[in-house]
Order: C-alpha cells, then structure tokens, then sequence
C-alpha cells in the first residue's frame, strides 16, 4: 500500500500522517472504554518507558522504513528488514536477562534463509550499493526490535490493549509534531485513492496488527514472536498470487516452505 500511495507523489512523512490521523481515534476509543485499568497500573516510570517504545515503534521505525522505500525496492527492504529477530534474540539476552536457545538460532537461521531464497530471483539486489536506502531499512529493524524488547516488559505490567492502545497514541502524536515542522499543511489536496489507500494502512496495517502483536508477544514473547513474524513475507507473496495474479515462482515456493520449518523449531512446544 505504501508503494502504491508513493505513485501520488505524497512525501514520507504526510503518508504517515494519514496513517495516524485515521488510527488515532480508535486508539482514543480503546484506552478511554479501559480508562479504570489505565488509571490503576499507569506509574509515572511506566508512563516514561511508554512514550520511549512509543517513539522508537510505530513512529520511528515507520519513518525510516517508509524513507528507505523511496531508495530501494521493497523486494530488498523485506530481506534487509528481517535482520530484526536476531537484534530482538540479542537485546531480551542483554537486557532482559533471556537465554538464546538453541532451536531460537536454528530457527533465525532458517527463517532468515527462507526469506533469502524467496526474493532471490526479484529485482533489486543491485540496491545493495545504495548506502543511504539500506542503512534506513537497518535503523528501522533496529528500532522495531527495541519496540519489541521494550513491549515484552511492558506489557505483563499494563496489559495488552492499554499498553498497545497508549504506545500508539504517543506514537501519533510523534508524526503530528513532526509534520508541523516539515509539512506543507496542504491535506487536502491528494487524490481519493490516497485518503483510502491511508485508511487501508490505518485499519489493516496499524490498528488491527498493533494489537495482534501485542496479544502474540504476551503468549510467546519477543524473542520467538520476532521469528514467527518471519512467516510474513511468506503471506505477503501468497496474497499477492491470490489477489493480484503475481506470477508464484519456484524459488519462492522452497523460500517458503524453509520459513515454515523455521518457525516450526521455535513454536512446536508453544
């Protein structure tokens, strides 16, 4: 979807703005209908830890992957973004204190080398020599995975949906503030097919997964979540042959029965 609003020529940061703008009230709506728990767990250093993972989330983490979009194809992105699982096993070590297991490794390893084998034949990997596209995918992996490793300790303290509902508003108001420094406050002024192409971001690809996430790391916790996440780009590219008649290549038939072996080492006793 974001590449699809980019042919609108809209800049990075109004794309996001859009995004927020449209999660905002259900985030609002969420956190009032649980105001009771809210009002009973929040401490002024949970609140803190809140508005960091906040902004290191869904707002940092976007900005430089939806910036990274503009330099290299999204083909390239997937694959340099799914480093994340390994920065995630290594910050719950350090700072969490949680062993790396040995089938977690195995399965970053596999995983990791499913999603190569998938995107091996796309173009892109020429991008490699832009600098500037892969180190902002490589900022947006490492935030996202401190997101995580923060959300794994935050959560069992305020819950899924508050913790969820609260990371996001902070995470809103962090692209407004950043809009009302480089925006051209001309809103209104793009076609109908990105108001609904953001309104799609908003709902499918902000709201409903937040909460989904949260809800699968109270479960599993960050370190394996990261890896099951790994089945994504396995979806993605199904989606795309169901829906947009993409041609399903060989390769990405092996890439993806790698990744669901991967994810199996780490899920068969979850």
């Amino acid at each position: 979807m974001v590449k699809l609003a980019y042919v609108h020529e809209i800049d990075t940061v109004t794309l996001l703005l859009f995004r927020m703008m449209f999660s905002l009230p259900i985030y609002l709506a969420i956190a009032a209908w649980n105001f009771s728990v809210l009002k009973e767990k929040l401490t002024p250093r949970i609140f803190g830890a809140v508005i960091l993972f906040g902004f290191l989330g869904y707002y940092l983490a976007s900005y430089f992957d939806f910036l990274g979009l503009q330099y290299i194809k999204a083909s390239l992105e997937r694959i340099i973004l799914f480093i994340y699982p390994t920065i995630v096993l290594f910050l719950s070590w350090f700072f969490l204190k949680k062993r790396i297991t040995k089938n977690q490794m195995i399965a970053v390893v596999i995983t990791y080398a499913g999603i190569i084998v998938m995107y091996l034949q796309e173009p892109g990997f020429s991008e490699l020599s832009n600098v500037t596209g892969v180190l902002l995918i490589v900022l947006s992996a490492l935030t996202y995975a401190s997101y995580l490793v923060g959300s794994d300790w935050l959560i069992p303290k305020l819950g899924p949906v508050v913790f969820t509902s609260l990371a996001m508003m902070i995470s809103c108001a962090c692209v407004a503030v950043h809009y009302c420094f480089v925006g051209d406050f001309e809103l209104m002024s793009y076609p109908m097919e990105v108001y609904a192409l953001s309104l799609g971001m908003a709902v499918f690809s902000t709201v409903i997964p937040s909460y989904l996430i949260s809800y699968a790391i109270k479960l599993l916790g960050a370190s394996d979540f990261s890896i099951v996440a790994s089945f994504g780009p396995v979806s993605t590219i199904v989606l795309a042959w169901i829906f947009l008649g993409e041609r399903l290549t060989v390769f990405q038939m092996v890439g993806a029965i790698v990744v669901i072996i991967g994810v199996y080492f780490v899920t068969r006793k979850k």
